[in-house]
Order: structure tokens, then C-alpha cells, then sequence
């Protein structure tokens, strides 16, 4: 008999078991109310984090400074985070209301409040996987941190290097730098972070903002401050979550707010009866696809619809966007800013109002007003929070004291998500969303499939689609495990398993909707995060986004009206 090999974990197990970690952690900190990211009760996590060392943080393991990954957290935490010892997580508790004024990050929609010198308030309505987000966030940043005060301090007593006096001078200095000042802040930066002078003058205008163009030497000075104290004099950064959070979470209050504002609209509008198309996509896309032709008619003359569509995407855009939402107001779209706290702004499409002869929708035989398809347009939600919107929407409603089942014909997810066999733009099609760190796997009948996008001149995949439970917490050699065994993932994102699980639940176990109700995926890449450098930090789609975006919501269309 041959001796059993002794088992060695491979690079991807280990990753695994550092995920789960992370969450299991998590969940420990947020029940316990408050913990120190850089102190013993932070110790796991970030542990955790060095031991996955995710592709977005790209060099998080080495001693350099990792610039990318900076960038890509801090386009989403609030501005001026960077100068808090005291991080507050709370529910939504009425800020809104005071004189403190919001703070929204660029790439996160979330308000967040500057209380005073010391204090951030960030506000969690999104449910588990926006602290989640945030936490990873925070503990890359402050993992940061410390490699800076490591470079510059000189002894226990809190001498620090040349190099640091030097940038405290700059940004301690009243004004805009000079560019002379500026380099010569950036050539002592550049040594403190253990980069190039190129690799910083390289970065320096995407940090950099309208208020602050220096804010790279701001954001180095003040992280490696705070992380000075932190080891000189052991005043600790610390992260509490509110007592109303810690009560509230899991509930779906906001959830319900949400789906109720909405039922009492559609009742108003005498549409609950209708067949009702529920869609997951942005705020343009069904609109831009039913209404630009007719609006935007001299405009699109002699061009294809793509064109069309490519100029409504660009900033400088805003008088034709204005156009298209004018003419849909006119033509039965209503629109329901959200109120809620769940960030998910929705539009209502009453197709009966809609003249198709002015479209270039194919729309099958006309029946009468009262089965034209009611369209439910939904912002995306953010992870958990899928589910949570949905399983809210999905139940009946009481309407004078009777239960009335919503008639819910199909439900449509289209999104971005990260690919990994292809390239940004490409279409994926899934079979089935198999849920990280569980063994949960959902699979479903697509009624999308790769041959409706074929001869589009976009390569198009079908296969599994994996829900991770967060795109920051991802490595190369996770995602080669996934891609190269027998579960055939074709990309990752984060909201599938979540909305298939609320959909199975309202159709195959409560009864709210038709049990064959049909479900349509699909998702437009935004990254390969298997090809070096290709990360969800890499940058925008651009223009490369709107034609498989629109190539999407036009089939969805097309099925719906034929």
C-alpha cells in the first residue's frame, strides 16, 4: 500500500479559509459594538486581509506603498476620513436633518457626516455587505498607514525622518503649492512611501480634487500621522457601530419602506393589476431605449442607435439626457426618487402609453390596455440588499383589507460584473449563481441565452456566475480555482445568488408570484480580474460599456413586448 501523501493546502484554500475568516470576524466585531482596526481585536482581520492580499490592493503584502488600491478605497470612504480617529457606523438616525452637511464618496452612494475634528459618522442602509465594505476598506487603509509611520519613525520617542518633516512643511503650509514646492514635496513623499518620483507624479492628478489638488500629500501626511500617535502614544483609531445598527440590521426596514412606497404608487396608477416586468439595470438604459428615438429625432438622423446612445452617455450630454427624460414624463414614465435609505431609485414604464410606431422596439400583436406590460425599473442594489428589495417587493399587497398578489411576469438582471475568460465589454449569460464561502448554488432556466447576442461583433460566455460577498476581497488564484474546475464560473459579481434566492423563495415557497415566472441574467464585463493590472481598480468602462449595455436591455425589451 502506498503511504498517503501529506496534504498541503494549496494557495486558493488558504485564500478561502481567509475569506470566511474575515466574516466570521466581521460579524464578531459588529455583535461586540466597537473594536481597534490597528489594536489586538483587529489583529484577524487584518491577518486575514495580508494572507489573501486581494488583486485590488495589489502590493498590501509588500513594504511599499500600494497606490492603486489607495486610490480605489478612497473613491469610496468620505472625504476627510483620513484625518478621523473615531469611525461611527450608524443607521439612517436623522443627520440628514441637522446642520451637518453629507458627504457623499464618489464611487459609493452613502451619506456620511464630518461630526467634528476626530469623528466620522458613515451611514449603513445597504445591510451587511456595505459594512463589509467598508471594513475592508478601512483595514487596507490603516494596514497603509503603518507602513508610512515604520518608514519615518526614527526612535520610540516619536523622531521622525527628514523626509517627513519635509511633507508636513508642504501641507501644513497655507495656500496652493507652487509647482517647484509641489515636486519637492512629492520627491520626499516618493521616498517616504518607497515609490518612484514618476510613479507619483503619475497618480498625483487622480487623487487630486477641485478643493484639493495636493490631496495625495494630504491623505499620506494625515494617515501616517494618525498611525504615528497610534504607536507613540497609543491613541488607537477606533470603529463603533451604533446601538440603533446593531438593532436594526437584518430587518429590512429600509427594504420595506422601499417596496411599500412603491405598491402605493402602482395602486394610485391602477396598475397593480397589470402584468408587471420587474428590471434590475441603471437609470437610462430601458428609457434611453424606448424614447431617444422619438426625442432625440433630428439629432439621430443619419445615425445608428449606438451612436445615439454613446452620445447620451457623455458628461457634456446633459441637454439630450434632458430631452429623453422630458419626452418619457410626457409618455407615462413615473419616476420615484428613492426616500427610503436604500439608495434605489425606480422608474415606472405604463407601455399603454407608449406609441411603439415611433420606437425601434419590435413589439408583437397589440392586445388591450389592460395586458399591456407595466415596466418596474430598479437602480441596482448593492450586495445583500438584493435581497432584501426584492423579497419586499415580491409580497402581496392588502388594499382594503384584501390580499392582491402582484402578477409578476418576468424579472430581469443585467449588470456589470467581472469576467474570466474575455475582456471589458464582453457579454456573460448565466446558468446558475453559486454563492461564495456556502455551499448554496442556484441554478435556473435563462430565458436569455448566447445566441440572442450573436453577429453583435461582442464576445459572448455562458456558464456558472459566482456571488462573492465582496469584489474587494478576491485574488488570482481563488478565481483560477473557480475558473479552471468542473463548477465552469465565467465571472464573479455580487447581487445574483441573493435576488435568485429572494425570486425562489416569493415563487416556489410562499406562493406571492407565478411559480414559472420567467428570469432573465445577464452581465456586461467590466474587468478581467485574472489579467495583471485588469482590476475593478483599473479605471471606467468608458464608451466600451454602452453597446453591450444596450444590446442587453433591447433583447429584455424585445422579449417583454413579443
Amino acid at each position: 500500500m502506498s503511504k498517503r501523501k501529506p496534504h498541503e493546502r494549496t494557495r486558493a484554500q488558504e485564500s478561502s479559509s481567509a475569506i470566511e475568516r474575515m466574516y466570521i470576524t466581521m460579524r464578531h466585531l459588529f455583535n461586540r459594538g466597537f473594536y481597534k482596526p490597528m489594536g489586538v481585536s483587529g489583529e484577524t482581520l487584518r491577518e486575514a486581509l495580508l494572507v489573501l492580499r486581494p488583486e485590488i490592493y495589489g502590493s498590501i503584502g509588500e513594504e511599499k506603498a500600494e497606490l492603486e488600491g489607495l486610490l480605489y478605497v478612497i473613491e469610496r470612504l468620505p472625504q476627510g476620513i483620513e484625518e478621523c480617529t473615531f469611525i461611527n457606523l450608524t443607521s439612517d438616525e436623522g443627520y440628514i436633518n441637522s446642520h451637518f452637511k453629507a458627504i457623499i464618496p464618489p464611487k459609493r452612494r452613502r451619506n456620511c457626516f464630518r461630526i467634528d475634528d476626530e469623528q466620522m459618522n458613515i451611514e449603513i442602509t445597504r445591510g451587511r455587505s456595505e459594512i463589509y465594505d467598508i471594513l475592508t476598506h478601512l483595514t487596507f487603509m490603516f494596514v497603509e498607514s503603518h507602513k508610512i509611520s515604520k518608514r519615518v519613525l526614527i526612535d520610540e520617542q516619536g523622531t521622525t525622518t527628514r523626509d517627513w518633516i519635509k511633507l508636513e512643511k508642504a501641507v501644513l503650509s497655507k495656500g496652493e503649492l507652487s509647482q517647484t514646492d509641489k515636486e519637492i514635496a512629492i520627491t520626499h513623499t516618493a521616498n517616504i512611501l518607497g515609490r518612484t518620483f514618476n510613479e507619483l507624479t503619475e497618480v498625483y492628478k487622480a487623487f487630486a480634487l477641485p478643493n484639493q489638488p495636493d490631496r495625495l500629500l494630504h491623505l499620506v501626511y494625515w494617515l501616517g500621522k494618525l498611525a504615528i500617535e497610534e504607536v507613540v502614544n497609543n491613541n488607537k483609531r477606533t470603529v463603533t457601530f451604533s446601538p440603533v445598527l446593531r438593532e436594526r440590521l437584518g430587518h429590512h426596514i429600509h427594504g420595506e419602506i422601499w417596496a411599500d412606497t412603491i405598491k402605493e404608487v402602482l395602486l394610485k396608477n391602477n396598475l397593480l393589476e397589470r402584468p408587471i416586468h420587474v428590471i434590475s439595470a441603471n437609470m437610462h438604459s430601458v428609457m434611453n431605449s424606448l424614447f431617444a428615438p422619438q426625442a432625440l429625432k433630428a439629432f439621430a438622423v443619419k445615425k445608428n442607435i449606438f451612436e445615439v446612445y454613446e452620445a447620451l452617455s457623455q458628461k457634456d450630454n446633459e441637454a439630450l439626457r434632458n430631452k429623453v427624460t422630458k419626452e418619457a414624463l410626457q409618455r407615462g414614465m413615473i419616476y420615484i426618487p428613492d426616500a427610503s435609505g436604500t439608495n434605489i431609485d425606480v422608474q415606472i414604464f405604463d407601455t399603454a402609453k407608449i406609441d411603439f410606431s415611433k420606437t425601434d422596439i419590435e413589439v408583437g400583436k397589440k392586445v388591450n390596455e389592460s395586458e399591456m406590460p407595466v415596466l418596474f425599473v430598479m437602480d441596482y442594489a448593492f450586495g445583500e440588499q438584493a435581497y432584501e428589495t426584492i423579497d419586499e417587493l415580491l409580497k402581496p399587497v392588502k388594499v382594503n383589507g384584501k390580499k392582491i398578489h402582484l402578477n409578476v411576469d418576468s424579472i430581469s438582471i443585467m449588470g456589470k460584473a467581472g469576467i474570466l475568460e474575455g475582456g471589458k465589454g464582453d457579454i456573460m449569460i448565466p446558468s446558475a449563481h453559486i454563492f461564495e464561502g456556502t455551499a448554496d448554488n442556484y441554478p435556473f432556466d435563462n430565458e436569455l441565452s448566447k445566441s440572442d447576442f450573436e453577429n453583435q461583433g461582442i464576445h459572448v460566455c455562458e456558464g456558472s456566475m459566482i456571488t462573492v460577498l465582496g469584489t474587494s476581497l478576491q485574488n488570482k488564484e481563488i478565481l483560477k480555482f473557480f475558473f479552471n474546475s468542473t463548477w465552469n464560473v465565467i465571472g464573479l459579481e455580487m447581487e445574483g445568488a441573493h435576488y435568485q434566492k429572494a425570486i425562489q423563495a416569493a415563487s416556489k415557497v410562499r406562493g406571492s408570484i407565478n411559480p414559472n415566472v420567467k428570469v432573465r441574467y445577464a452581465y456586461y464585463a467590466s474587468d478581467n480580474p485574472l489579467e495583471t493590472g485588469s482590476t475593478l481598480a483599473s479605471g471606467g468602462l468608458g464608451t466600451s460599456g454602452v453597446k453591450p449595455t444596450y444590446l442587453i436591455t433591447r433583447k429584455i425589451l424585445q422579449q417583454i413586448f413579443n
